[in-house]
């Protein structure tokens, strides 16, 4: 029976909703195929979590724990780790120099799409259209004038590095903007001012299997709030999320294509999750999530779910991908 180490945790304001996602994973996977292990990722240490709350140290020389006298590796990995250091890839590529196979997209795809202006950049030479935005590293000089005069109200400043819209606020008026900045560096050490775009958000989610890759059905996500902030992402009834996303069939091959090219261009790996905002000037590209939500509440699952993929399939598939 294959061991596999389920990470989550992590070192940033995800760290809760990675347990949560991990549980939802070791509780999906089949008991007679996989022997799971809870490994908790956090600044205080690296632990094995027992169903009975039992705390195990991981030697991080190898990656092993000791149970009973008896020292377990493991097969593979499973990254639930959402924002660092499992989705910026600082961990991957110590799984990497271990020969320890993973779940998400390699360390270097994962360090460059955790930055949201250096994946902006890399969608824009891929042809996919993105939002304008400045963006400002903490000590630099902010002419918060010319920043608005640019890009226009209402903006958002957000975290480059940082994921669940942990740090991002919409700035309606110049009054708003000091205290949007001061919550962005909070979260990061660069932010980024963007324009904001007015029109539908549309998640696409891909998965690859076996080599083959797989576009899902699509999400429309209608925030009650006034953005799809983390309130609205983790709190029920704050959000309605609409899958299959109602679009004409031209506006459907434009968001799986679009999401398709970045797949290969990002060179992503197993499942990944592209936001988009749809108006009338046309389909702009926001950001990738490489590791998405997995509980049965979260977007990618619904939309596997729409295929007639299950939560115990499609975690299998992600590990069949690997060993």
């Amino acid at each position: 029976m294959k061991k596999i180490a389920i990470i989550c945790g992590g070192y940033s304001g995800e760290y809760e909703i990675s347990i949560k996602s991990a549980k939802v994973v070791k509780n999906n996977l089949s008991s007679e195929l996989y022997d799971t292990y809870l490994i908790v990722i956090n600044k205080d240490g690296w632990f094995y979590l027992s169903d009975d709350d039992k705390h195990y140290s991981v030697d991080k020389n190898d990656f092993s724990i000791t149970l009973d006298d008896r020292k377990i590796t493991f097969d593979a990995v499973f990254n639930a780790v959402h924002g660092i250091p499992g989705e910026n890839g600082e961990i991957l590529g110590y799984f990497e120099m271990l020969k320890i196979p993973y779940t998400s997209s390699n360390f270097t795809t994962c360090a460059l799409t955790f930055n949201k202006d250096l994946t902006k950049v890399l969608a824009a030479s891929a042809g996919a259209t993105v939002a304008d935005s400045v963006t400002i590293n903490k000590g630099e000089y902010i002419d918060k004038e010319d920043i608005i005069k640019e890009l226009g109200l209402p903006l958002f400043i957000k975290p480059t590095c940082n994921g669940s819209s942990v740090g991002v606020s919409k700035v309606n008026n110049a009054d708003e903007f000091d205290k949007a900045v001061e919550v962005a560096f909070d979260a990061g050490n660069q932010i980024m001012c963007e324009k904001y775009v007015k029109g539908r958000e549309l998640a696409c989610s891909v998965i690859e299997y076996k080599g083959k890759m797989m576009v899902l059905p699509l999400t429309e996500i209608v925030s009650k709030n006034e953005f799809f902030d983390y309130e609205a992402k983790y709190t029920e009834g704050k959000s309605d999320e609409i899958t299959p996303a109602q679009l004409d069939e031209f506006e459907e091959i434009e968001v799986k294509a679009t999401s398709a090219i970045l797949y290969e261009r990002f060179g992503c790996k197993g499942f990944a999750r592209f936001d988009y905002i749809l108006n009338e000037e046309g389909l702009f590209f926001i950001e990738v999530n490489i590791v998405p939500g997995m509980s049965e509440a979260s977007i990618m699952p619904k939309q596997a779910a729409e295929m007639g993929i299950s939560l115990q399939r499609l975690f299998e598939m992600t590990l069949e991908n690997i060993i």
